[in-house]
């Protein structure tokens, strides 16, 4: 088989990627995150996390072709993440696209981010690890993708033909999780410490709500509003209450709040 390297581009949010494939093995995958510039204000600053893409994409890139160990003169395609995303996030990886491709008179491929996502099912680690070759689905298959901006239950039958059969009719999952994270005062990123922390934690201890919504759709909206109005009952009652509930978690991981990640 004829080997065909593909460099994609991905700076949809606050993460500019980079990798080189071959057919389909994964040959390098290099990510630089922007956690310090977004920590101070707890969330993603849309024009920050593109300015921090324009700094760093040059520099991804040509970490990921040395890693793959070619040179940018092997590459037969370029492919780019198109949205959806952040639209000054995705306009520094689109213009970095489109002038390296022009410039090696190579094609362009734009991709569909959470098509990306459902593909990815199907990449392999690089030839130099044969022990964690994977298995790939059969289509058609069910995929469930979630993440900070989106949640949805896709029917794929193809790789070009994706049926949305539910999705969120508000807020996304994860978008749920990083605001209930900011509400509680933990540090950005927070999602992942609400899921790490949840582990440790009594489910029968507070109750919330179940959202309810039409057909296979999800809401989250309301969830994180009794979040919201649950912590500021709580903290009339007694102002130390999230003090006190993470002290709790402290004591349960012998690490300092400031220091969870």
């Amino acid at each position: 088989m004829e080997k065909v390297f593909i460099l994609g581009i991905e700076s949809s949010c606050d993460e500019t990627s980079a990798a080189v494939i071959c057919n389909e093995m994964v040959l390098s995958n290099v990510i630089a995150g922007q956690e310090l510039v977004h920590r101070f204000y707890g969330g993603v600053v849309p024009e920050l996390a593109s300015r921090a893409h324009q700094q760093k994409i040059i520099p991804v890139v040509e970490e990921a072709l040395r890693q793959a160990n070619i040179t940018k003169n092997e590459l037969h395609a370029v492919a780019f993440t198109r949205g959806p995303g952040l639209m000054g996030a995705l306009l520094v990886g689109v213009s970095f696209a489109k002038s390296f491709a022009m410039g090696l008179d190579i094609p362009l491929i734009d991709v569909n981010h959470m098509h990306g996502h459902i593909l990815a099912h199907f990449l392999q680690p690089s030839a130099q690890h044969p022990a964690e070759f994977k298995e790939v689905p059969s289509y058609p298959f069910l995929c469930l993708t979630v993440s900070g901006g989106h949640t949805q239950i896709v029917k794929v039958s193809s790789p070009f033909e994706h049926e949305y059969l539910g999705q969120t009719i508000d807020d996304a999952a994860g978008e749920a999780f990083d605001k209930t994270a900011k509400i509680l005062g933990l540090p950005y990123p927070g999602g992942p410490l609400v899921d790490k922390h949840a582990k440790a934690g009594n489910p029968n201890r507070f109750k919330f709500p179940i959202p309810h919504s039409e057909g296979l759709n999800f809401s989250f909206s309301g969830l994180k509003t009794a979040i919201l109005y649950f912590v500021r009952d709580e903290k009339v009652k007694d102002a130390e209450f999230v003090e006190k509930i993470w002290m709790i978690f402290v004591l349960l991981f012998r690490r300092p709040l400031w220091r969870f990640s």
